[in-house]
C-alpha cells in the first residue's frame, strides 16, 4: 500500500470513528419523577414507598424520584426524594412563586401531584385553587415543555374541626376533570387520577385527613397504572399515555 493510500485509509477510519461517536445515542437517562403536594405526600407520605417498590419490582427500574426534601420516615428502603411540604397550600405556592426553584433544582420529567387539601380546609373556592394549578402547570412547562402531569382528585377528608370539609372536597374534585381537559396538551398531558373513590376517612386515615397503612396502599394502587403509562420497563423516553 502506498503512503498516500495508507493516509487515506487512516483519515477515513478517523472520520468513521467521529461519526459513530457523534451519532450513537448515549444510554437513556433515568426518568425523573417529582411527587408534589403537602403532608399527605411528604410527612411521611408512605404511599411513595409502596409506589417506588412496586415500580421497581415490575421492571420500571430506570426512574428517579426527585425533590428538594429528603425521605421523611416509613422505615422501608426507597428513593424518598419528594416535594411534599406539610401544611402548604397550592394557592400559596403559586402566589409566592415557590415551584420554579424546586423545578430548577430537580428537573423532573413527570410530576405526580396530590395538592389542595389545605386549600379546601381553608375554604378557598375550587376555581381559585384551580387557577393556582394553572399557574403551577405553566411553571412546570416552562421548566420542561414535555412535562407529564398526574393530578389527583384528592382523598376525602373529615377533620374534627371542619364539618363542611367533606363536601368541599367533593366540589373541588368535581371541578378537576373539566379544568384538566382544557389545560392538557398533546405535548404536556394532564392525567386525572381518582384518589377519592373507594377511599374511607374512617378506615383509611388515622385522623380523618392523613392516610394510614391501608390508605397508603390505596393511593399507591391508584397512582401506579397512571404513572406506568408514561414509563417503559427498563427505561426510555416516556411514551404517550394509553387510553384510559
Amino acid at each position: 500500500m502506498s503512503r498516500t493510500s495508507a493516509l487515506l485509509v487512516a483519515m477515513l477510519t478517523l472520520i468513521g470513528t467521529v461519526l459513530f461517536l457523534t451519532t450513537t445515542p448515549a444510554g437513556a437517562a433515568a426518568i425523573r419523577i417529582m411527587p408534589l403536594g403537602d403532608s399527605i405526600t411528604g410527612s411521611p407520605g408512605c404511599w411513595r414507598v409502596l409506589l417506588w417498590n412496586r415500580l421497581q419490582s415490575t421492571g420500571y427500574t430506570d426512574i428517579d424520584f426527585v425533590g428538594t426534601l429528603p425521605p421523611q420516615g416509613c422505615s422501608v428502603a426507597h428513593d424518598g426524594d419528594n416535594e411534599g411540604h406539610g401544611g402548604f397550600l397550592a394557592t400559596n405556592v403559586a402566589n409566592q412563586n415557590q415551584l420554579p426553584g424546586w423545578l430548577a433544582a430537580t428537573r423532573p420529567d413527570i410530576v405526580v401531584m396530590h395538592f389542595g387539601t389545605n386549600d379546601v380546609w381553608s375554604n378557598i373556592a375550587p376555581a381559585t385553587i384551580l387557577s393556582a394549578f394553572t399557574t403551577l402547570v405553566s411553571q412546570m412547562r416552562a421548566s420542561n415543555p414535555a412535562m407529564k402531569i398526574l393530578v389527583a382528585k384528592i382523598i376525602p377528608m373529615n377533620p374534627a374541626n371542619c364539618a363542611d370539609c367533606g363536601q368541599r372536597v367533593v366540589a373541588f374534585n368535581n371541578a378537576i376533570p373539566a379544568w384538566a381537559a382544557t389545560t392538557s396538551t398533546q405535548q404536556s398531558p394532564i392525567v386525572v387520577v381518582d384518589q377519592w373513590t373507594g377511599f374511607s376517612t374512617s378506615a383509611d386515615t388515622y385522623d380523618g385527613v392523613h392516610p394510614n397503612a391501608s390508605g397508603d396502599q390505596k393511593m399507591s394502587d391508584r397512582w401506579y397504572p397512571a404513572l406506568a403509562d408514561f414509563l417503559t420497563p427498563g427505561g426510555s423516553t416516556p411514551p404517550p399515555p394509553r387510553p384510559r
